[in-house]
């Protein structure tokens, strides 16, 4: 009988501490095999994801609202190309839903000759969205900006491309109305491997990114860091099944339904088969050390 206890509480203690497995996003309607990116409204009834077609040859925004339960179905976001003729990406809710960053190709004013991505802005009126603008020097440069997400306090966590298909996480502090010039997060977050798709937590307090670490089980693995009196803690995998050995990219976490959504991708043919999944989510779990 006590051994029959043992494996008893042993096996509930397992159940306690997996993790479920990742749910695939509204397939068919979302997920369809070419999407990746997607952020919700803090009510989570407003979604935004990116459309790539598996090719990445057009890159656009898509939105979708929940109508008395029921998803609406997709189209172009109104502050996204129709025609194709840029590229948008990367759209990221700030905590209080009243703004989207998001990343596009899109002619910079007063810089006729940028070709990759900077980062935009869009603010929510009450009946849509305003037009976006750009959010200029010294938050965006010459080099290429991706991925944005805000705290709580306006401050902007990004990706700066370093040339050679190299990349790190940068802060932009945001302080009297203004963004400070940019700041590497440095040796703690970026390596001499690929650092990229930084989500802050709202109260700054953690933060969640892909690195092609070799340590890791893909290609690319999600990684979350805590916040110690403004020191960064030393990394930890997310772990399986969350990354796997695909590439795993694109975090978002939603705080009121403690959800960890992400994008999963694997190459098939000449295509990149790209959908976007979720699971339960607590920072807590990693910052006591149960991850595995």
């Amino acid at each position: 009988m006590n051994k029959l206890l043992t494996l008893y509480f042993l096996f509930i203690g397992f159940l306690l501490h997996a993790q479920e497995q990742p749910i695939k996003f509204l397939p068919g309607l979302i997920s369809d095999g070419g999407s990746f990116g997607l952020t919700l409204s803090p009510d989570g009834k407003e979604a935004f994801w990116v459309r790539s077609n598996g090719l990445r040859d057009s890159l656009v925004i898509m939105q979708s609202r929940k109508v008395n339960q029921v998803w609406t179905r997709p189209e172009v976001a109104s502050f996204s190309t129709k025609d194709g003729s840029w590229k948008d990406i990367d759209p990221v809710f700030s905590p209080d839903g009243a703004m989207v960053l998001f990343q596009s190709t899109r002619p910079v004013p007063g810089h006729p000759g940028r070709k990759g991505f900077d980062i935009w802005a869009v603010k929510k009126t009450p009946t849509g969205w305003y037009q976006p603008y750009h959010l200029d020097a010294p938050l965006n440069s010459d080099a290429s900006e991706s991925y944005a997400s805000m705290a709580n306090n306006g401050n902007i966590y990004f990706t700066k491309d370093n040339g050679n298909n190299q990349s790190d996480i940068y802060l932009s502090e945001y302080m009297n109305g203004k963004y400070s010039s940019p700041v590497n997060l440095g040796n703690g977050i970026n390596t001499k491997q690929r650092e990229s798709n930084p989500f802050i937590s709202p109260g700054e307090d953690y933060l969640i990114y892909f690195s092609t670490d070799e340590s890791g089980f893909g290609e690319t693995d999600l990684f979350i860091s805590f916040n110690k009196r403004g020191n960064w803690s030393q990394p930890k995998n997310l772990g399986k099944p969350i990354n796997s050995g695909a590439a795993e990219f694109c975090p978002f976490v939603h705080v009121r339904e403690k959800r960890l959504y992400f994008t999963r991708q694997y190459r098939q043919g000449d295509r990149l088969i790209e959908n976007i999944f979720y699971v339960p989510f607590d920072p807590k779990k990693y910052e006591m050390g149960d991850s595995k």
